[in-house]
């Protein structure tokens, strides 16, 4: 173990980011009480409060660290997994791709080669993250962990699962006296340094017992993550969360495009959208995005204009139907993004022809 007091006598111009990296090192090794008060009585009594303090917040955060799986190393769960590792969490790692399991290794996290790999490097009650595409492959993890886990165990689902299959998975669970929470996850490739907006369903103590793993993977403590609800409530927050997102981006691009296509103005797109950045009602996280884009290419001339979705639009505009609710901006840019996708649409040939049948209106035909 490292003499806290020769390092600081060796380093006489130590700073206090230096000293803090220093205690996280003595922290993993297993810092006493004597090392702090021996820290303190060599900095002096200038330096007393900023030891005191460090080292009770570092050594409570120690104290309150977990073990947990993640199972499903994409850029997601790649980075969450790092993100955990870096918040000081023991973490067990799996994905069929046994590159990106290596990677994470690398990193600071322990390898399994398989469910029952996972299952057999943690103590009970387990904790096992999933960060899986929504559907089949979720559906069959969670039913193989299932016949693996003892009662008490938790899994939790933060992939992009819907609300109802969450509900069904969660009542299945129960009747083996297994837990499943719900998240929600936003961030994108942006979370490992940002942080992830979490928005939690489930059993409430069974949330709480995980307290430390979502102020961990938010973007502080106290903020970007909530218990929202019971099982499925997490995934049904999210859904809403991804249809808003849907016609947040569809009127950014509108509204540029109708910048773009004002050519005696000759606008820079670019710096419009760094103009809005600041002091506009307009201003998000979105438009940093956006800005960002336009500056690496402002005629995004080398980007196709076919855009996928993803589910969640879909069963938002499901879910409004089933509520009597009104949600067009919703609807209209989900309905844009299937047309993305269309080539020469067959709807589009039928317009132009009813037009030459009833009125004699000319029509484009294909060359050749």
């Amino acid at each position: 173990m490292i003499k806290i007091g020769t390092f600081i006598r060796s380093t006489p111009r130590i700073n206090k980011e230096h000293l803090l990296e220093q205690i996280d090192r003595l922290i993993v090794d297993g810092m006493t009480a004597d090392q702090i008060a021996e820290m303190e009585e060599v900095l002096g009594e200038s330096n007393r409060d900023f030891i005191t303090t460090a080292c009770e917040v570092r050594l409570t955060r120690r104290k309150s660290n977990m073990d947990i799986a993640m199972i499903g190393l994409g850029k997601m769960g790649t980075n969450m997994a790092t993100r955990l590792l870096r918040g000081g969490h023991r973490v067990v790692v799996y994905d069929i791709d046994e590159a990106a399991s290596r990677s994470a290794v690398a990193y600071g996290a322990e390898g399994a080669l398989s469910l029952a790999g996972v299952v057999r490097k943690l103590s009970s009650p387990r904790s096992i993250w999933l960060m899986l595409p929504a559907g089949q492959i979720t559906d069959e993890t969670i039913q193989s962990l299932a016949e693996l886990l003892s009662p008490g165990d938790t899994l939790i689902d933060g992939g992009n699962s819907n609300y109802k299959e969450t509900q069904r998975r969660g009542q299945a669970l129960k009747e083996k006296d297994l837990y499943l929470i719900d998240v929600g996850t936003s961030g994108g490739i942006w979370g490992l340094t940002e942080g992830y907006s979490l928005m939690i369903g489930g059993k409430a103590e069974v949330v709480e017992h995980h307290r430390a793993i979502f102020e961990t993977l938010a973007p502080a403590p106290d903020q970007g993550w909530g218990h929202v609800g019971p099982s499925g409530a997490g995934h049904f927050v999210k859904m809403i969360h991804n249809g808003i997102e849907y016609g947040m981006m569809q009127a950014y691009a509108e509204g540029f495009e109708i910048l773009k296509a004002k050519r005696e103005f000759d606008l820079s797109l670019g710096q419009i959208a760094e103009i809005w950045r600041y002091g506009s009602v307009v201003r998000s996280w979105l438009l940093d995005l956006t800005a960002r884009a336009l500056a690496e290419d402002e005629d995004l001339k080398n980007i196709k204009a076919w855009v996928p979705d993803s589910g969640e639009g879909r069963w938002t505009v499901v879910e409004a139907i089933d509520l009597d609710i009104s949600a067009p901006v919703i609807t209209m840019a989900l309905q844009r993004r299937l047309r993305s996708r269309e080539e020469e649409p067959f709807s589009d040939r039928l317009l132009a022809a009813l037009r030459s049948q009833f009125g004699g209106h000319a029509v484009k035909h294909e060359s050749g």
